[in-house]
């Protein structure tokens, strides 16, 4: 490997990123240091930008990265790219300012070799996390002061199958190894397949989606001044039923249980004859605080509805304030449409706000025979008629059928929160709340998209001889839409084959649908499936807690789940503060705050604050995929530093959270060190082992993982199979 010293720096470029010589002192938290005293120079990523084909299972990847030095002397070193675990490159081509260069693809015993003794010559243990895997490995030009060097890469891999599915990684991550951010990073991902494409989904990044048919589709991703800190994650289904269901595991070791998180996907497009027939009913709020622009988007989102109809549709309008008006008496079809669109026309916003009625005049047109999806859309609280939330959830507990589903918009802060999201939970709707910024008739068109065509509904799971339990979402489940798809999460004892039965309605006649599929019986599987099980739980834990009242069981399970998993919620900053979570006594500390933040969140039924509280809880109960910190920061000028060098400012941008994930694992920085949250500090006595010492080598033999743990920094404090190991530096 070519070494070169360059202004007292060894540096090893990297498609992740940079690696000083000087290693930090710690992780990128707690405060940077002033600028005096610390400066992070040398060379900078300015654009990282990935492009993948994938044709029938044939993954091409083309990489540009565009370095800038903006030291004041020449840079030089070796350039180390980690392959995805198990890729088996075919082609690998690369150039630097368009000049081709040899590279050399390294397996994962050879990079394993360059690893260590990287890590043992720049003390800085970052590329342990790539342990297990292949690499590519070329020299680079010296890039001069103030000058870019672009590196591209262009290689192939075939993708296998593995239980209907198809996954993609890419190496993205750059938080260990810089504390700057990459200007700009994206992904494209462009998928063309023989075979129909079911699910699609990412468990890393909030991916945009744009389907072309059932045999293609395109997923990006970007973000600018960014420190991505988790590797990129692609998953897409091939179809092989109707309905499709894709299911991903993952279990600790044999003697805990596992988690699972199914896929459930109908086709992306059906025969309108196929779809549920429905009746929408809509209630809108007409009350004087609707007056003028909300009012206006009000009736866009109305007439949006009712050009979407399918045509075995039947709707109506009910418009509320002190009374009500209907548009017709009886339910109408698609074809009265352009009538009604001219009758809410003429209505103007006045009056008060008599919820009550609205309610149980809708419920009153619902067709027991037929799915009604009902619409409410309200910006305050009742004033006129029955104004008890209580009373109001009782009336329509007692009106509702089984095939009524409700859909809630709060408009504005002045709602009743409580009223709103019961409604909702109670009958497998969803809830949005419309804040000032935000516009009526785009939040009410994106979920109607969603919702306009149901392939089945009231549908039940049953997972045959394994023990599935703490499903989230609970029972019952919401209904199933063309174009969409249902992810439910949960955990499962034993493992060994089973037969996943899916059933529901398809206009009243119940449809049954057989998977077979196996539960791992050992340790292994997709580590993001865990802390997107905590994030659902812990989301629908506080709806209880909000919506019902706290009782000791909710505000433990809550707070040890956070602690465990690195979920962060408004009211779980004990995670980030200098709070000891790692005896009992702290957790104890912990529960109480978490007490106190949540009485103080939850104590109003409307409001800002209560607003804020309802979208929290219903973002993390309905996540598809764990909150993963991603530090964005906004550029910073560049300033002289004391030894009148001109420098970027790395430090001052830092806005990183002290809380790190390792394969499933949550690690908290704590003065000075990284501790597993699975240690305890009450029952657990850690074996030290020196940094870089022979020994501290030799625990990349436990397995793979532990090298993710390591990678963390020169001091960490992790748990591996009850004994607890600490990491101390020289």
């Amino acid at each position: 490997m070519k070494r070169m010293i360059t202004v007292g720096l060894l540096l090893t470029l990297l498609a992740l990123g940079v690696i000083p010589t000087l290693a930090q002192d710690g992780p990128p938290q707690p405060p940077p240091l002033p600028p005096e005293q610390f400066h992070e120079w040398g060379v900078l990523i300015r654009s990282h930008r990935v492009h993948v084909n994938i044709e029938n299972q044939v993954a091409t990847t083309r990489i540009e990265q565009v370095f800038f030095n903006d030291g004041e002397r020449p840079a030089e070193g070796t350039y180390i790219f980690p392959l995805p675990y198990g890729a088996a490159v075919s082609e690998l081509v690369m150039w630097v300012d368009g000049q081709p260069i040899e590279a050399k693809i390294l397996d994962a015993d050879e990079a394993r070799a360059i690893y260590d003794q990287i890590v043992r010559q720049m003390r800085d243990p970052a590329l342990l996390e790539y342990v297990g895997a292949g690499a590519i490995q070329a020299s680079v030009f010296p890039i001069a002061p103030h000058k870019e060097v672009k590196i591209e890469i262009e290689y192939a891999q075939l993708l296998p199958v593995e239980d209907g599915l198809v996954r993609y990684e890419y190496a993205l991550r750059t938080d260990q190894f810089t504390r700057r951010p990459v200007e700009q990073t994206s992904i494209l991902i462009e998928v063309q397949s023989n075979e129909p494409i079911s699910a699609i989904y990412s468990p890393s990044h909030p991916v945009a989606i744009t389907r072309d048919g059932d045999f293609a589709f395109r997923a990006g991703w970007e973000a600018g001044y960014s420190r991505p800190q988790s590797d990129f994650s692609l998953y897409y289904g091939l179809a092989s039923d109707e309905i499709n269901t894709n299911l991903l595991t993952y279990r600790e070791s044999a003697l805990e249980d596992g988690f699972f998180t199914l896929m459930i996907t109908p086709p992306f497009e059906v025969d309108e004859s196929r779809v549920v027939a429905k009746d929408v009913i809509i209630v809108l709020d007409q009350s004087g605080s609707m007056y003028g622009e909300k009012w206006e988007q009000a009736r866009d989102a109305v007439r949006f509805v009712l050009d979407n109809l399918n045509s075995r549709d039947r709707f109506n309008i009910i418009s509320f304030s002190t009374g009500y008006r209907v548009y017709a008496r009886d339910l109408q079809p698609p074809d009265k449409a352009a009538n009604a669109k001219d009758w809410i026309g003429g209505l103007e916003a006045e009056g008060g706000t008599d919820i009550n009625i609205a309610l149980q005049t809708a419920l009153g047109m619902a067709d027991p025979e037929r799915s009604t999806v009902i619409l409410f859309l309200t910006d305050g609280l009742p004033t006129e008629g029955e104004t008890e939330t209580g009373v109001i959830l009782g009336n329509v507990e007692q009106a509702a059928g089984p095939s009524v589903r409700i859909f809630t918009f709060g408009v504005g802060d002045d709602v009743d929160t409580f009223l709103l999201d019961q409604l909702y939970q109670s009958f497998r709707g969803a809830g949005t709340y419309v804040r000032p910024s935000e516009r009526i008739d785009e939040e009410v068109s994106s979920l109607y998209n969603k919702i306009s065509a149901p392939v089945l509904t009231n549908i039940e799971l049953d997972f045959g001889d394994v023990l599935a339990e703490e499903l989230y979402p609970a029972a019952p489940l919401p209904d199933l839409f063309a174009g969409t798809q249902l992810i439910v999460v949960g955990r499962y004892r034993d493992g060994g084959p089973a037969t996943i039965t899916l059933s529901g309605e398809i206009d009243g006649v119940r449809q049954v649908f057989s998977y077979e599929v196996s539960f791992p019986e050992n340790a292994g599987g997709e580590v993001f499936i865990p802390r997107l099980w905590a994030t659902r739980k812990i989301g629908a834990l506080l709806n209880a807690i909000r919506l019902h009242g706290e009782n000791p069981e909710l505000v433990d399970s809550i707070v040890r789940l956070s602690i465990r998993y690195g979920i962060i919620t408004p009211y779980t900053s004990f995670l980030i503060e200098e709070q000891d979570i790692f005896t009992q006594t702290g957790v104890e500390a912990a529960q109480a705050d978490f007490e106190n933040e949540t009485g103080m969140a939850f104590g109003q039924t409307s409001g800002e604050g209560a607003v804020n509280a309802a979208e929290s809880a219903a973002d993390l109960s309905g996540a598809d995929a764990a909150p993963i910190p991603m530090p964005t920061m906004a550029p910073t000028a560049a300033r002289e530093t004391p030894d009148g060098e001109m420098g970027g400012g790395g430090d001052d941008a830092d806005a990183s959270q002290p809380i790190q994930y390792a394969d499933d694992r949550t690690f908290v920085w704590r003065d000075g060190t990284w501790i597993d949250t699975l240690y305890n500090a009450d029952t657990m006595t850690p074996v030290e082992v020196a940094f870089l010492s022979d020994e501290y080598f030799d625990l990349l033999a436990l397995d793979p993982m532990v090298g993710e743990f390591l990678a963390l920094g020169d001091h960490v404090l992790f748990v591996w199979d009850g004994q607890a190991y600490e990491v101390v530096p020289e």
